[in-house]
């Protein structure tokens, strides 16, 4: 079974990449969404309408199939290489996993809301928001390439490092939409 790793390791990455895509950009159309709430009729209800359907398509037919198929070839993966459960890096990762997959049910939930009409986020909260995903992306792909070698010192002041640096992005954005409505 182990001369099928490769091909099994390459479908898992795929599959992280397309689900990760997918928590990326369901964030984007949430914050669409939750714009085109405050706009006056029409515009509310036609923007609306595309926006779930958009939301509908990319969260049903890319996020949640990659999200499974990423998890059972990790799965695949842990039972021909079970050695790998026994590294730390690996027990810290899935950490990192649990922590993606609490995220993607989240965002389920609040695909869920707004497909009823549901607001209960700001705009700029849903930016913040946006930005939990890239986060956990940067954990997970640091943490996996450098693996033993890791310096938990600064690999935490790195990830609040590019946090912070996110936030204060999404913040200097907000100052510059708010100058010019059309950026």
């Amino acid at each position: 079974m182990l001369e099928y790793y490769n091909y099994i390791k390459s479908l898992h990455l795929i599959f992280v990449i397309t689900w990760f895509a997918g928590l990326f950009y369901i964030p984007r159309l949430f914050i669409y969404q939750i714009e085109a709430f405050q706009k006056p009729l029409p515009d509310k209800k036609i923007l609306g309408d595309q926006l779930k359907l958009m939301a509908k398509r990319l969260w049903f037919i890319i996020t949640w199939p990659s999200a499974i198929l990423a998890t059972l070839f990790a799965v695949w993966l842990l039972v021909l290489m079970p050695g790998w459960l026994e590294q730390p890096w690996m027990h810290v990762k899935l950490g990192f996993v649990i922590l993606l997959i609490a995220y993607h049910l989240k965002c389920h939930y609040i695909y869920k809301q707004l497909q009823k009409d549901i607001i209960k986020w700001s705009s700029g909260k849903m930016r913040m928001w946006n930005e939990g995903s890239t986060i956990i992306l940067f954990s997970v792909i640091f943490l996996v390439i450098v693996r033993d070698a890791v310096n938990w010192i600064y690999g935490v002041i790195g990830i609040l490092v590019l946090a912070i640096s996110l936030m204060m992005g999404i913040k200097l954005y907000k100052k510059i939409r708010d100058k010019n409505p059309n950026a």
